[in-house]
């Protein structure tokens, strides 16, 4: 079983995928958003054996939803629809200010950080996941 960690965007989607023992996340690739995103994801989904996702939720600092949060519910749908996998909702709040200080101490350049950005996001949001799950097993 692996799990599949997306960081849904207005332009492009990060990806991310769990190890076998759903220990660690692994940056797949950003997609750009476009009409062959769900090819896309289709493939990463088959290739990796996946058998659930996990969505960032955009959710405001106070804890309120926004216009994005809504995209996200329905992009979320859409993924129900398409692949018949569990999609669930994870809370994305500070995700990307984790990826971009991670990017940062790395030393990256500004575009090198850019390039990457969504991807380690989508590393962060399913690596949260997976540790909320290891301390729930324990």
């Amino acid at each position: 079983m692996r799990i599949l960690g997306l960081d849904f965007g207005e332009r492009t989607i990060g990806v991310a995928v769990s190890d076998a023992l759903l220990l660690t996340a692994q940056g797949i690739k950003t997609i750009r958003r476009s009409k062959k995103e769900l090819e896309e994801l289709r493939q990463i989904i088959h290739d990796y054996e996946v058998d659930e996702v996990i969505l960032g939720y955009p959710k405001n600092m106070n804890g309120t939803l926004g216009p994005r949060a809504t995209m996200t519910e329905e992009f979320a749908e859409i993924l129900k629809g398409e692949y018949g996998l569990p999609v669930l909702l994870w809370d994305e709040r500070l995700s990307t200010i984790g990826a971009q200080r991670s990017l940062l101490e790395a030393d990256l350049s500004r575009a090198k950080r850019k390039k990457v950005i969504d991807k380690m996001a989508a590393v962060f949001i399913l690596q949260g996941y997976l540790d909320h799950l290891r301390i729930k097993s324990e």
